[in-house]
């Protein structure tokens, strides 16, 4: 077995892989500069700042971390069926590649950020491995039904509550983890930083979030790895239509539902329903957004720089939290705490768009991004050919230089 080559890659998995990183590293420079995790946003900042957070709140919060779980489960799928076509053992490469995945996820968690996601996407792919075995359609509908129900009965439930106890439906501030975080990351040395980084970390993958964490990623597998069967972005290009009504469907009632805590009032259950109903469904617009760009030939052109970082997506993932740290951290620049939200994701922008810069200079010289090609060759108990080579990436049902 071999990885997949750059002349078999499709382009548009590739622009959204590297797309919805732009909108992951806007929404984590929040908790970068500020201890996001323990403050009433909408309390914490002042008029300004609130105004900017807000359009964060509705375009990005919650939207962009599904398309990256969806062309996760999307590339599981490929992957299983190339295994199966060289009559290999799937398990064995999916599991090794996964426990890799999981690695460098506690690697990133522990000793960069708290923040990190790959730890959940291992232990979640390694739960829905054997069921990648069912028809596109069932694992569709799975993953849409794992989705709905549970944050639609949650979110019920939160409502009710709201009815009920008003008072005690609010967002509460933790002033004492507030004070803990900024003293450990804004003046603390090595060893305050890395235990706060660990209460953080705690705080969001602890057990009484454990089960939400695992049902708000593997529905969005299932939903990958069902399109990557049926063929939705190879096919995308002869369903512009479908794409189109997914497009107006999903933005409408995307920002309906988390225009819902800003307009109305901020409460756990608006608060739940925009983020975890709202952000996913948004999602999807913006994936067909995407693919409706993509299918258009100039379109496709002005986006293939942003396929780059999705082809060193790992790489680009932990260099975002490799800066963040150094700009803001007592052991970098000092500079947490001392930063608006707008200038934040200003900067968050300057940086991706740099990194998408370096990956695309990257690849005129090599065939992999450095992590990419240390997990794959672990993956596959070899070292491949660094050389260049020029990508002819798939576009609707032909390749194109």
């Amino acid at each position: 077995m071999r990885p997949i080559e750059p002349s078999n890659r499709i382009l548009s998995l590739d622009i959204l892989r590297g797309f919805s990183l732009l909108g992951i590293y806007i929404v984590n420079m929040i908790s970068f500069h500020s201890p996001f995790l323990y403050y009433d946003p909408l309390e914490w900042w002042r008029f300004e700042e609130k105004t900017a957070y807000e359009w964060i709140e509705v375009l990005a919060e919650s939207s962009f971390y599904p398309i990256f779980a969806m062309m996760f489960g999307y590339g599981l799928s490929m992957i299983r069926d190339r295994v199966i076509q060289k009559s290999e053992n799937y398990y064995r490469v999916a599991v090794r590649r996964l426990v890799i995945l999981l690695c460098i996820g506690c690697i990133h968690a522990f000793l960069i950020w708290s923040g990190d996601i790959l730890i959940t996407y291992a232990i979640c792919g390694l739960l829905v491995l054997g069921f990648l075995k069912y028809s596109g359609k069932t694992l569709l509908f799975s993953g849409i039904a794992l989705f709905l129900f549970p944050n639609l009965l949650f979110g019920l439930y939160l409502l009710w509550s709201a009815l009920v106890s008003p008072n005690q439906a609010g967002i509460y501030a933790d002033i004492t983890n507030i004070q803990s975080s900024i003293s450990a990351y804004g003046s603390g040395g090595l060893g305050a930083i890395m235990k706060q980084r660990l209460t953080d970390w705690l705080a969001v993958n602890g057990p009484d979030n454990l089960i939400f964490l695992i049902f708000g990623i593997i529905p969005f597998i299932l939903i990958g790895a069902g399109a990557s069967k049926q063929k939705w972005l190879e096919t995308a290009k002869g369903d512009q239509k479908k794409w189109m009504v997914i497009l107006c469907f999903s933005a409408a009632a995307g920002i309906f539902l988390k225009l819902l805590p800003i307009v109305l009032t901020e409460n756990l259950a608006y608060q739940f329903i925009a983020e975890k109903m709202g952000g996913p469904v948004l999602s999807f617009a913006y994936i067909a957004l995407i693919l409706l760009i993509t299918n258009w030939k100039w379109g496709a052109i002005c986006l293939k720089p942003l396929a780059a970082a999705g082809r060193m997506s790992l790489t680009v993932y932990l260099l975002q939290s490799i800066i963040g740290t150094l700009i803001f951290y007592h052991y970098g620049l000092d500079l947490y705490g001392q930063v608006t939200i707008e200038d934040g994701t200003y900067l968050a922008i300057g940086i991706y768009f740099i990194l998408v810069i370096l990956a695309d200079c990257w690849f005129l010289k090599f065939r992999y991004g450095p992590l990419e090609k240390i997990w794959r060759s672990l993956t596959y108990g070899s070292v491949f050919s660094k050389r260049k080579e020029t990508p002819a990436y798939f576009i609707g049902n032909k390749y194109s230089k």
